[in-house]
């Protein structure tokens, strides 16, 4: 009996050890993935770019016409970034600066590029990496919406560029009506603006489409969300609005009976339009539980072109195309709930490059580049965790304008428009009305040294661009017939 006694009680001991093991390496497993940030599951991303988008056009910057309520949600649940940039002042290399992470400038896409179906040499280079591509390292699937201009030739479109399915057009603009877009492909474009009226394509084929431009994309991208819910997702959506023409259902223009400016007011009815769509968005997330493991941005990708589309950009001084605030600096807000607290204000200078940067440091499973980075993880500096500034300097080319720029993380930037040299402390000035130009001197020599070392690492435009459209088609005769 002694010895029975003996082994039971062995054999309680023994278990209360096996339960106490079990117990703590439970707990310790549980701290371990706190320790990681839940990086057990990477978040999806999504990036939402209007395009012409004005800076004072948006509720959480001050907007008083146009409510975007869906837009607005996005800074409140998260964070309003208030001296937010892109890499240039138009479309094209603004958006080549984005999907790759680095200034555009470093491979040559310093121009707005042509359609040229038959050029494998217009837009993007092979040589760099999308953020698509990156992505897929750690699993992702990738889908691209609306307006790409990153390349008409099959070997830059989106499905050789990382994404696995896209919805949209190639061209840098569209026509909004569906009973527009009467050319059936690519070759059947005889001009550069011709292709604003080709049919849109899914994957790599042509499709009839029914809806208004804007709420196809938005219907598509809900969609894409359900597609792709049980794994991690990157989605870039690039929203053709409000970039001209200036075309908008009824739907819309009603919302709108108080602006009696017929522009502005069109203006307004697509940008509603735009605001709906993240809306449908933001609420296919919620629905699919997907909200609280998705990282979400919204910018646009240039400032609005005042007289062109009736944007407006509040103090910011001129507009798109232009190396002042108003051509650069852009509303941008982005939030992740439950890691970004809710209706943070950011100042310090941030850029539309740091985007690839954030999203690749988010995975699960760490991503090696291709290409070293011009941006950086945002979302130490967001959090408080890291104290300084994100970047020391920012810089923007014209080559073709002789036009450069650079701020510095104090506030400090010049503009060089050809001879013409500028000094404004936008800290007091943001309106850039006022050039120190003779009152400090060495604070434009510091920077002017500053730019033209960077300048020094950049290549010259790699291909002819928008304002020699007509001397390209005089040398490629065969610019839009298809190849045998």
């Amino acid at each position: 009996l002694s010895d029975n006694g003996e082994y039971l009680n062995f054999q309680n001991e023994m278990k209360t050890k096996t339960c106490l093991f079990l117990l703590l390496t439970s707990f310790n497993f549980v701290l371990a993935q706190s320790d990681l940030g839940n990086k057990t599951s990477s978040p999806n991303v999504i990036i939402i770019l209007a395009d012409d988008l004005g800076y004072n056009d948006v509720g959480f910057n001050g907007c008083k016409d146009i409510p975007t309520p869906n837009i607005d949600k996005i800074a409140k649940n998260g964070v309003k970034f208030t001296n937010a940039y892109v890499s240039y002042a138009v479309c094209g290399p603004s958006r080549a600066g984005l999907i790759t992470g680095r200034y555009q400038d470093r491979f040559g896409f310093g121009r707005n590029p042509l359609f040229a179906p038959n050029d494998p040499e217009m837009g993007l280079p092979l040589s760099e990496e999308t953020l698509a591509t990156a992505l897929k390292k750690a699993d992702y699937k990738s889908v691209a919406l609306g307006k790409w201009h990153l390349g008409a030739h099959e070997s830059q479109r989106p499905l050789k560029r990382g994404f696995d399915d896209f919805f949209g057009f190639l061209s840098g603009g569209h026509q909004y009506f569906p009973e527009l877009w009467t050319l059936k492909d690519e070759y059947e474009v005889k001009a550069q603006f011709d292709a604003y009226n080709t049919k849109l394509l899914r994957n790599n084929d042509r499709i009839e489409e029914n809806e208004y431009l804007t709420d196809a994309l938005s219907r598509e991208a809900a969609n894409y969300i359900e597609k792709y819910k049980e794994q991690p997702f990157f989605m870039y959506l690039a929203y053709n609005a409000p970039h001209t023409p200036l075309q908008a259902t009824d739907e819309y223009l009603n919302r709108f009976p108080n602006i009696k400016d017929k522009k502005r007011k069109t203006y307004a009815a697509m940008v509603r339009a735009m605001d709906d769509g993240v809306g449908r968005i933001m609420d296919k997330l919620e629905t699919l539980g997907l909200s609280e493991n998705t990282i979400v941005f919204f910018l646009s990708d240039n400032g609005g072109p005042e007289h062109t589309n009736a944007s407006d950009n509040g103090v910011l001084r001129a507009g798109k195309g232009q190396l002042f605030e108003g051509g650069i600096h852009v509303p941008f807000a982005m939030q992740w709930p439950g890691k970004i607290p809710s209706g943070t204000i950011y100042e310090a200078p941030i850029i539309s490059l740091d985007i690839f940067a954030t999203a690749i440091a988010q995975t699960a499973t760490p991503i090696q580049t291709k290409n070293e980075l011009d941006g950086v993880d945002l979302i130490p500096y967001i959090t408080g965790k890291n104290k300084t500034k994100p970047h020391d300097y920012l810089f923007w080319r014209k080559f073709d304008a002789q036009n450069h720029a650079v701020r510095n993380d104090m506030e400090k930037k010049i503009v060089v428009i050809k001879n013409d040299t500028m000094l404004f402390n936008l800290g007091s000035d943001i309106s850039e009305s006022n050039n120190l130009i003779e009152t400090t001197p060495e604070d434009f020599k510091q920077l002017e040294k500053t730019y033209q070392n960077w300048n020094s690492q950049m290549l010259d435009p790699i291909f002819m661009g928008l304002g020699q459209d007509s001397e390209y088609s005089k040398s490629n005769l065969n610019r839009y017939k298809k190849l045998q």
